[in-house]
């Protein structure tokens, strides 16, 4: 995954592809706008429950081209004073797309912060490995320098233990990088959360799938080949197994969360400044329209209202703070 999705010159992303209508496959904040406000008003809840720090740091890993944070920020947050944005992408090529008004970085930060790190469709393009039950036990993927896989076995492997009823010949991901990932993120926050957004299931549940069904590929909008072919020309991506994860504080769908955070107040309210300039049908008419049409999209139990939003607080109870950050 590594070499499929950041190596120069090769890598999926340091190529160009990534999200967007012009892109390879559609987030939820190229969907438009009105997810970016509905998560400016949770950071502003979760702002306030801190007690108004300044500064309010949030990060965003795997910013991409910066649809998430043009989204915040268009949104006008009462947090906007006392605002951090950092973008954080890997890829250089879509560092350099971000918008004025965050700050880009390669990498997470180095120090503690108050605030938020969040991560809207980043842990499945974390590398993961690949286990299969054979009828003495688990092997391991691997793939070799030809592009092509070999079973090697392994003994007693944890995530195994996971999926005890595990058929012959079935599969399950092994997640490690990105429960390391969550990890640093929680130390980096001394007070706020970690807030993660991706499709998931539990390693049980994948193992009675198709293993191509949790581990697959995107381009042009829409499904790819298999994982190890055309290499750097697709996305790569892996279905979150919640339970290799730590135990988050929150877990619930997509569609459960933005309804918390006031998404059905703000298509209601597009809905009626539609009904009320339809007959004009000016530009202010037309985005109200499609804003209605977002809020149906992004809480499709079908679709991305499925995604799972996943929460952890900073491994200690939050402390309440002030203005100036101390307690």
């Amino acid at each position: 995954m590594e070499r499929a999705l950041y190596e120069p010159g090769l890598g999926f992303y340091e190529t160009g592809g990534g999200a967007g209508r012009a892109g390879d496959f559609l987030t939820s904040p190229e969907v438009g706008p009105l997810f970016g406000a509905v998560l400016a008003r949770a950071l502003d809840g979760w702002w306030r429950e801190l007690g108004e720090p300044e500064p309010f740091t949030v990060v965003e890993a795997g910013a991409g081209r910066g649809a998430l944070a043009r989204g915040v920020l268009a949104a006008g947050p009462a947090c906007g004073a006392a605002l951090r944005y950092v973008a954080v992408e890997r890829s250089s090529t879509l560092r350099a797309q971000l918008p004025a008004g965050v700050g880009p970085a390669a990498d997470l930060p180095a120090e503690p912060f108050v605030g938020v790190v969040l991560a809207n469709e980043l842990l499945d393009n974390l590398p993961f490995g690949l286990l299969e039950r054979q009828a003495g036990g688990w092997a391991e993927v691997r793939v070799t320098e030809s592009l092509t896989e070999t079973l090697v076995p392994v003994d007693d492997p944890p995530e195994g233990r996971l999926a005890p009823g595990a058929e012959v010949g079935a599969r399950i991901p092994v997640q490690r990088v990105a429960r390391a990932w969550v990890d640093r993120a929680r130390a980096l926050v001394t007070a706020g959360r970690v807030v993660a957004i991706d499709y998931a299931d539990t390693t049980p549940s994948m193992a009675g799938r198709p293993w191509t069904d949790w581990a697959r590929t995107y381009r042009g909008h829409g499904r790819g080949t298999h994982p190890l072919a055309d290499l750097g020309a697709q996305d790569v991506t892996c279905e979150l197994a919640v339970d290799q994860l730590p135990a988050p504080a929150s877990d619930r769908s997509q569609a459960d969360f933005l309804r918390a955070h006031g998404i059905d107040e703000l298509v209601a309210e597009a809905r009626d400044a539609w009904l009320a300039r339809a007959h004009i049908g000016d530009l202010q008419a037309l985005k109200s329209r499609s804003r209605v049409g977002e809020g149906a999209a992004l809480t499709d139990s079908a679709g991305l209202g499925a995604f799972r939003v996943l929460e952890w607080g900073p491994g200690k109870a939050l402390v309440q703070l002030g203005r100036g950050g101390s307690p």
